[in-house]
């Protein structure tokens, strides 16, 4: 026999708790630890629980836990009852709310466990133990390895007990195997239509109140996806379309973007655009991100105007910048990921006119062939 626990504890609500790490969630639930069972001092119908009651609200109580190699003797004690405990991991005597804690050095396994109070009447009617107050009642904990059994009340002396055993009896019983795994699949069923529900809201802000085509939500996030919010007809023409008809409209609008930006008559970039309509690597500056902005920035002859901006917030956006990245976007690998850098740059470089610009764009791709 050893002796893990020993002396006084301190008790909050009449309330102890042995906990295996192992076992299931404990939520302090009075009413599930005890549901299904005869006795209402040491409630051990959550797996790795032990819901265990004292007379005493608040206090300390004398309290002893023992671990035995087989059944011990009986205590003597005025209120006893047993019960089945399976340790999976470290067990712990624990205070409410975790204030402390004891280890009960069990081994993994199977346990009878018997809990044993002296005085229960005594600690109810104190209620509330002060320091230097003498000791009203204490509480023996036991166990001891043997298979799953029925709990069971082993001797009934105080009013307080007969309390708790009433309460326990009254309760519903537990659900069974089969009501949880139905309860279970009910509430991961309600989870997935909540998270259902939440993505379908967070879509319809994301757009507006109406949803767009299926193919356009399946874009992943980028610039034709951001580009459908604006314009939904183009782009729904756009994943509609074949990769060739794509990739034909990206080298169209990038040109006419420059062409809008007066871009086109600037000898090294038309150059870029020669380039890109021929399929051909773009080339220097345009194979170096940096080194080609640097030159657009400083070139004399690259004009200068200004655009205002599609969310009508600005109207000093540098039209040739705002068209620059078109010759690169169109260069991308990916025909969508193209359409996609392109018509956003053109969407700012049209300024005002950009209506009319996508619903050209729109009659071009039309007469694209697959």
């Amino acid at each position: 026999m050893r002796t893990v626990v020993h002396g006084d504890v301190h008790v909050h609500y009449g309330q102890l708790y042995v906990h295996s790490e192992g076992g299931e969630p404990f939520e302090g639930d009075l009413s599930a630890c005890f549901a299904g069972q005869r006795n209402g001092l040491c409630g051990a119908a959550v797996a790795g629980t032990l819901f265990l009651l004292t007379g005493l609200h608040t206090g300390e109580v004398g309290f002893t836990a023992e671990v035995h190699e087989s059944e011990p003797p009986g205590s003597g004690a005025e209120d006893v009852v047993e019960a089945s405990f399976r340790a999976e991991g470290r067990a712990m005597l624990v205070t409410w709310g975790g204030e402390d804690w004891w280890d009960l050095e069990l081994a993994p396994g199977d346990y009878r466990v018997r809990y044993s109070g002296t005085g229960m009447d005594a600690g109810r009617e104190q209620d509330t133990r002060v320091g230097g107050e003498p000791e009203r009642d204490r509480y023996l904990l036991q166990f001891w390895p043997a298979p799953p059994a029925p709990d069971a009340v082993v001797r009934q002396s105080s009013s307080a007990a007969a309390h708790w055993h009433d309460f326990a009896r009254k309760l519903p019983p537990p659900p069974t195997p089969e009501e949880r795994a139905e309860a279970e699949e009910a509430r991961q069923r309600a989870e997935a239509e909540a998270r259902a529900k939440a993505e379908h809201e967070h879509l319809l802000r994301e757009w507006g109140g109406t949803l767009p085509d299926e193919r356009i939500l399946a874009l992943r996030p980028g610039f034709l996806r951001e580009f459908a919010k604006r314009e939904r007809g183009l782009a729904g023409d756009a994943v509609a379309a074949s990769s060739e008809a794509r990739r034909a409209l990206a080298r169209w609008v990038a040109q006419r973007t420059f062409e809008r930006a007066g871009l086109d008559g600037v000898g090294w970039i038309a150059d870029g655009l020669r380039a890109l309509e021929e399929g051909r690597p773009l080339p220097p500056p345009f194979d170096d991100w940096n080194a080609a902005w640097d030159r657009l920035l400083s070139d004399p002859e690259v004009p200068h105007t200004l655009v205002r901006t599609p969310d009508g917030r600005h109207d000093n956006a540098l039209q040739q910048a705002m068209a620059f990245p078109a010759i690169f976007g169109a260069a991308e690998e990916d025909p969508l990921e193209a359409l996609g850098r392109t018509l956003s740059a053109a969407s700012v470089t049209f300024g005002d006119e950009r209506a009319a610009f996508f619903a050209e764009a729109r009659r071009v791709l039309a007469e694209l062939p697959d």
